[in-house]
């Protein structure tokens, strides 16, 4: 399979009267935007705002982060399941918008919902205020549940990623990346003396607004499978996670996953790359178990001398994780985790809810409970207010002049578990 990225930079965004871009410049016919997503009856109002690098602007409570692309060659389109059909993308050609993003913001749909400063000391903490960001403030219609206000902001984001994608259409990328991947058997005839790498990919899929979609399907009851790296970064994985905004994988992360792509970018030079497992987060131990033991086993089928395990979430997630490295260590492959951590606000106390001393290879992408003081910023996209109920929040986050303390917890990607940033801790 074979897959070329083109990427498309956008260095500004403006409101037009159509949708285009030129010169860098990411052009919106804001109105025609609204009445597309507004077909929705779920949807009562929709605003958009822009929120660019360096700006005082804070944007609160956030539910996803989508990056836009269109799908120029090959079969399926982009966000398949939900925007288009569900048939196998990872082929041909995708143009993508970076240093772009679609942010999906409004009143709070639940408390695991986070934030992004565009400036300030907040800033440094994700790869979001770095981007031009397109922020949809949506209001739902009176009435509607969780679940299905949940949903509603989740498809709005993605079509709108879909329809500001588009605009690249018949545009020549500023830069582009093939991406090949082989099949088992002819990887390992092609480098047969090259260690064997596997990649194991957590998915949370808890229930309760902690799940995602692959093809459109929540995976919670699926056995752990096999999928393309390929189809991982051309959209097959969308996110309707609502966990911790610090450490759950909003789209824009499954579709950049940093671990996808450094394995795909050494594949055939230091590592034979032969293989992506799926592998669900449940609640009950006995699902825990089940995913861990079939991950194994597609592990050993394939053939893997090592694997690279990632987590989404905290807490009973670690489980899953700890399962996942005690099989794979006891069936003699290498295991790498890459997790977070909350160690408390002073760092002191026991990072991770689960442990296994086969687990003695271990990154970290930093402490969730690190206390953080943010300044007040000149605009506010959202509601300031949810500070206190969010992740990381509390009764007496937000001060009177605007400025909020908080666990860097609530900051949205700060601590994510495939490694998109570069907090880290180190063993004292």
């Amino acid at each position: 399979m074979q897959l070329e990225v083109g990427k498309i930079h956008i260095r500004d965004l403006a409101f037009s009267d159509r949708t285009y871009i030129e010169d860098g410049v990411l052009y919106v016919n804001k109105k025609e935007l609204q009445d597309y997503l507004k077909e929705d009856k779920n949807i009562k109002d929709v605003d958009i705002e822009f929120a660019r690098p360096g700006e005082s602007v804070r944007i609160i409570p956030i539910k996803d982060i989508v990056q836009p692309r269109y799908k120029v060659e090959g079969r399926g389109q982009v966000f398949p399941g939900f925007v288009g059909d569900v048939e196998t993308v990872g082929e041909g050609k995708t143009h993508i918008l970076e240093g772009c993003t679609v942010i999906t913001c409004g009143k709070i749909v639940n408390f695991q919902e986070g934030l992004i400063d565009m400036s300030g000391p907040g800033a440094q903490y994700n790869s979001f205020s770095k981007m031009n960001n397109v922020v949809l403030v949506i209001t739902p219609v009176d009435g509607l549940d969780k679940h299905t206000h949940e949903r509603t902001v989740r498809v709005a984001g993605l079509k709108a990623a879909a329809y500001l994608g588009k605009a690249s259409k018949d545009l020549t990328p500023d830069e582009t990346e093939v991406f090949r991947y082989d099949s088992i058997i002819e990887a390992a005839k092609l480098y047969p003396d090259l260690p064997k790498v596997a990649y194991v990919y957590m998915i949370q899929s808890q229930g309760l607004m902690h799940d995602n979609y692959i093809y459109g399907l929540n995976p919670k009851g699926i056995l752990s499978t096999l999928i393309s790296p390929t189809e991982v970064i051309d959209g097959a994985i969308v996110s309707g996670n609502c966990a911790a905004p610090c450490h759950k994988n909003a789209t824009i992360h499954h579709l950049n996953n940093p671990v996808i792509l450094e394995l795909l970018r050494r594949h055939g030079k230091d590592l034979c790359f032969i293989g992506v497992i799926i592998t669900n987060e449940n609640t009950m131990l006995v699902d825990k178990k089940r995913g861990a033991y079939y991950a194994t086993k597609l592990a050993r089928i394939i053939g893997a001398e090592g694997v690279i395990i990632t987590e989404e979430g905290g807490g009973n997630p670690e489980t899953d994780l700890m399962l996942n490295c005690k099989n794979m260590e006891n069936a003699g492959i290498k295991t790498v985790l890459i997790t977070d951590e909350y160690a408390g606000r002073d760092g002191r106390s026991q990072g991770l809810a689960d442990v296994t001393p086969e687990a003695d290879a271990v990154v970290t992408c930093g402490n969730g409970n690190q206390l953080i003081t943010l300044p007040p910023m000149e605009k506010v996209i959202g509601f300031l207010e949810s500070v206190e109920v969010i992740t990381g929040g509390f009764h007496g986050s937000l001060h009177p002049d605007g400025s909020i303390t908080v666990e860097i917890a609530s900051i949205m990607g700060s601590l994510n578990e495939l490694g998109f940033e570069r907090l880290t801790t180190k063993l004292k």
